[in-house]
């Protein structure tokens, strides 16, 4: 579990084929390693990934072809930076949100502008999550935990102050640039809950019916 609060910007230095898999070597740059073994967790622009080797400036870790179906590495390179956070501890300061590492779907960056100091960029999601994201609600793009503060059907808008902008990978983001996403992990429990005993039926899905009934709608 991680935080969305980025440690450190990285660099992958190399994509290696591994069958029908890959796996990717990361320059860790200022992260600090030195409590990392493997098998933990590092949080790679947002994706879980288990340390299989300390390469002595970073890692290396395996990525499966789920991995590469749901998120933007299929289409990453050599050079590529990368938002870096070590799984939290039950001591961590948690000033993000819960984040799982599990990425959703990939959304991709529509607009760029700034206001005062600020950036702000506005974000196309997979329809398919667009019930998951609210207005002043969280989500994490690349990794880093983000406030939600405008939505316009399965667009959303993001405000970056100048030191997210500069502790992550943010400030190079353009219009066309491919993202992680991952919704609230609680909306997504949530989603599940609410079907109650038709969680089991596999054609059962959340409909505004079912709101009603359960009261969620007046």
């Amino acid at each position: 579990m991680f935080t969305g609060i980025i440690e450190a910007v990285g660099t992958i230095t190399a994509l290696t084929p591994k069958g029908a898999d890959i796996s990717v070597t990361v320059d860790s740059g200022k992260l600090d390693l030195s409590d990392v073994k493997l098998g933990d967790s590092i949080a790679t622009n947002g994706v879980c990934l288990t340390v299989v080797e300390l390469t002595g400036s970073g890692y290396i870790a395996d990525l499966s072809l789920e991995t590469l179906k749901r998120t933007a590495f299929a289409g990453y390179k050599a050079g590529q930076k990368a938002n870096l956070e070590k799984a939290m501890l039950p001591t961590t300061r948690f000033g993000g949100h819960m984040v799982s590492g599990h990425v959703d779907d990939v959304a991709e960056i529509i607009e760029r502008t700034h206001t005062g100091r600020a950036i702000e960029f506005w974000v196309r999601a997979p329809e398919h999550l667009a019930k998951y994201i609210s207005e002043k609600g969280s989500v994490s793009v690349d990794g880093i935990s983000l406030t939600v503060n405008a939505i316009r059907g399965n667009e959303f808008k993001l405000t970056i102050v100048p030191h997210t902008a500069a502790e992550t990978t943010m400030e190079s983001f353009k219009a066309g640039r491919k993202v992680n996403l991952e919704v609230d992990v609680i909306a997504r429990y949530l989603e599940r809950l609410m079907l109650g005993e038709k969680a089991a039926d596999k054609k059962s899905e959340v409909t505004m019916d079912l709101l009603a009934k359960t009261g969620f709608l007046g």
